[in-house]
């Protein structure tokens, strides 16, 4: 394996590649509200696994979240990109978010609003926040997964990304191409 020759390049660069997803709440009236949220990771929590999520600035979704510590973390496919771009490029303050068809049930095991379209979704409740300026970062528990029924997975470190198509996000939008292989496959 060849050495890479690195450039410095200060710190204005922030490579964080990261799966899209679409965050749910519920508004203060009742009605839904949806965000495109692209900050979302997962660490270990006291009973498993919990999801990460971060937030920047003052969208409702994260005022929503502040308000009622409920939310709906749906994965973006490839699919619903349209979906995703429309709903990161119209505020809620300038009316409903109607202009694209969509649908929308609610959650499960949580009241919180669960898009249709996504293949893999969490209903989380938040255990924690951390607050860092004008972001918000929230450790959730996950109350319940729901997944697309024509997808199958042995256990955790199963999941074939190839069939749920995600929109990877790092300042543009990519897709995943291929399997290249599992734990211990390239230690031989």
């Amino acid at each position: 394996m060849d050495t890479v020759k690195r450039k410095n390049v200060g710190t204005g660069f922030s490579m964080c590649v990261q799966p899209a997803f679409i965050v749910g709440t519920n508004n203060e009236d009742g009605s839904y509200n949806f965000a495109p949220i692209t900050w979302v990771s997962a660490t270990a929590g006291e009973d498993g696994y919990m999801l990460v999520v971060s937030m920047f600035g003052t969208k409702r979704t994260k005022q929503n979240v502040l308000r009622t510590g409920l939310l709906s973390v749906n994965l973006v496919s490839r699919d619903m990109l349209p979906l995703m771009d429309y709903l990161g490029t119209h505020r809620a303050e300038d009316g409903k978010k109607d202009g694209i068809p969509y649908t929308v049930s609610r959650g499960a095991v949580l009241d919180v609003p669960v898009l249709g379209e996504s293949r893999w979704v969490y209903e989380c409740e938040v255990a924690q926040k951390a607050e860092t300026g004008p972001s918000a970062t929230f450790f959730c528990k996950i109350r319940n997964i729901q997944l697309d029924e024509r997808l199958s997975f042995t256990d955790a470190f199963d999941v074939e990304l190839t069939g749920l198509d995600p929109v990877i996000y790092s300042g543009k939008y990519h897709s995943v191409g291929q399997v290249l292989g599992g734990i211990g496959d390239f230690s031989a």
